[in-house]
């Protein structure tokens, strides 16, 4: 039987000052239960993604603490991937429930980033890279700046070409009542924001945020009946090489292509079938990647058709991409992404997606990048 997903939870993302990493996992996870009307004693396993408990609060020991706060006895499984750590914890969440160890399992994603000065989070976010750049002083934005500049210059494109993948998903979070950055922009602000690493501005970039969200997989027919449910028809994780060093190429990301193709090939559906994507965005230039690795655009085809809002909701069109807002508006809580991003498609595919609803949604599509690419997880749900 196919797994379904049959709840969802996001707490706010932004900056929570006033609750703990631990406080957001209760809230998140007391949500998803009472939307679902389900009780632990239905629930047989929880996944938990978190990246940096461990280096911005001494906290490995994450699956005991949720045991405790809760009471609970039963198996509960920490998982790091990064920036993917979310939507590795869901691709193994559903493989425990495909595999028959439990019909039905929580999969939370939670991260609390805002509480520390800016160098050690950026300290923090660094240990997913490899050790020759972080030895070299490098960062994220400077990492990705430099497949920037090599994809524009390629493909002669400009920084403009960049900014209408802010303007498109800041448009989108707009609507997003969860959403870090609930404001609209234009391109001449984008353009205009401070550079943080050429040709990458402040609005390139996805914001340090706070927040958690919860999902529900299920197999037990009774309890999927019920309830909103969508089916799981894929979910695959792909690795490559943690150094820009070694890749071969800097203007695509190899992972998310072998993810994307697995992805497609389980779920015997092709890509014009998928009506909604929620795309790594860290950076506005990786939203262009994502479009071509996963097969959507053909390689240099998306710095072009982004000017175009071809994937913007107001227009329209067969594909509409990052409805929530993406990591660009509505917040990158790293170990809450993955889910926040397989919810959004939840909340669409069921109609609940309230003024940001798409019509006619049949498949959605959900992609989480760790790090630079080293990993990527590619996940399609369909209704």
């Amino acid at each position: 039987m196919k797994s379904h997903i049959i709840g969802y939870h996001t707490t706010q993302f932004g900056e929570l000052w006033d609750k703990s990493l631990f406080d957001l996992v209760e809230e998140s996870i007391l949500g998803v239960l009472k939307n679902t009307n389900i009780e632990f004693g239905d629930i047989d396993a929880i996944f938990f993604g978190n990246m940096l408990g461990g280096i911005l609060e001494n906290n490995l020991h994450s699956g005991a603490k949720i045991a405790d706060i809760f009471g609970l006895t039963m198996p509960i499984f920490r998982v790091e991937g990064a920036c993917a750590s979310g939507g590795m914890a869901f691709h193994l969440a559903n493989e425990y429930v495909k595999s028959g160890k439990g019909k039905t399992v929580l999969v939370i994603g939670a991260e609390k980033m805002t509480d520390v000065q800016p160098e050690y989070i950026t300290q923090g976010l660094m240990s997913a890279a490899s050790g020759e750049e972080q030895e070299s002083g490098m960062t994220f934005p400077g990492l990705y700046a430099l497949m920037a500049r090599v994809y524009l210059k390629k493909f002669g494109y400009n920084k403009s070409n960049l900014a209408a993948v802010a303007v498109k998903n800041h448009m989108h979070g707009f609507l997003n009542p969860t959403a870090h950055f609930r404001k609209i922009i234009t391109e001449k602000q984008a353009l205009e924001s401070s550079l943080v690493a050429d040709p990458l501005g402040l609005l390139d970039c996805s914001p340090v945020s706070d927040g958690a969200a919860s999902l529900i997989i299920s197999t037990n027919p009774t309890l999927i009946k019920k309830r909103h449910h969508v089916k799981v028809l894929s979910s695959q994780v792909a690795t490559d090489s943690i150094s820009l060093l070694q890749r071969n190429s800097l203007i695509e990301l190899k992972a998310t292509q072998i993810a994307a193709e697995k992805a497609f090939g389980e779920s015997k559906i092709k890509r014009s079938d998928i009506s909604i994507a929620e795309v790594h965005d860290c950076f506005t230039i990786a939203e262009l990647f994502a479009m071509e690795d996963l097969g959507f655009w053909t390689k240099g085809e998306a710095g072009r058709r982004v000017t175009q809002y071809e994937t913007l909701r107001d227009n329209n069109g067969p594909l509409i991409v990052n409805t929530s807002g993406g990591l660009k508006a509505s917040g990158h809580p790293v170990g809450a992404t993955g889910i926040k991003q397989i919810g959004e498609l939840y909340v669409q595919l069921t109609n609940q997606a309230d003024k940001r609803q798409i019509k006619n949604v049949k498949y959605g599509l959900a992609h989480n990048v760790g790090g630079s690419g080293g990993t990527a997880v590619v996940t399609i749900i369909g209704i």
